[in-house]
């Protein structure tokens, strides 16, 4: 037998690109000490922080308007699942973080879609999961866009956040009210 029949199978990874728009400077801004375009390789048991700290953060933003530790992303598997996802946490007591058309407040955390957009102050973070087989490991991948990607992408624009947290993704012009039975069917009432 030779060595490349007797070679383990490589095994696909999760990757989380994630695609940042900021309005300050290219060169000198916020995302200098970031690796772009580089895929980095990362346990599935870490936290992977975002933030200004340093020392705590993994991915570092050089702007003081952000919190030392602005959000968390943790990887994690669904029951009865074998496809890895992230949950995405706000960490910042000052600032909201807009995931999709979700606003969510200092330690509340939500799944990340697998697409989904992501704003804080003047950032744009356009985050897109690849599946892969490994659950041991995963990859991010930092990739600067020089547009706004809200515009770029057709994203509704960041409008105030009703008090339930989220927009319904239909319309509210059928004022009767929608209740949901122990089954979980739609009632139209």
């Amino acid at each position: 037998m030779s060595s490349f029949e007797e070679a383990d199978t490589e095994e696909t990874v999760t990757c989380l690109q994630i695609t940042a728009f900021h309005p300050g400077p290219r060169q000198s801004g916020p995302f200098q000490s970031i690796k772009l375009g580089m895929r980095e390789k990362l346990p599935s048991s870490e936290v992977v922080k975002f933030g200004r700290n340093s020392s705590i953060c993994h991915y570092t933003f050089q702007d003081k308007q952000v919190s030392r530790v602005q959000f968390s992303l943790q990887l994690f598997k669904m029951f009865n699942s074998s496809v890895l996802s992230f949950e995405i946490k706000n960490m910042s007591k000052k600032t909201s973080l807009i995931v999709g058309d979700m606003e969510l407040g200092y330690l509340n955390k939500t799944d990340l879609p697998a697409r989904s957009m992501v704003r804080f102050g003047d950032y744009q973070l356009l985050m897109e999961k690849e599946d892969g087989e490994s659950l041991d490991w995963f990859e991010t991948q930092f990739i600067l866009s020089p547009r706004s990607l809200v515009q770029e992408n057709n994203w509704p624009p960041q409008r105030p956040i009703p008090e339930s947290g989220c927009y319904l993704p239909y319309s509210t012009q059928n004022t009767s009210p929608t209740e949901i039975d122990e089954n979980e069917s739609w009632i139209e009432g």
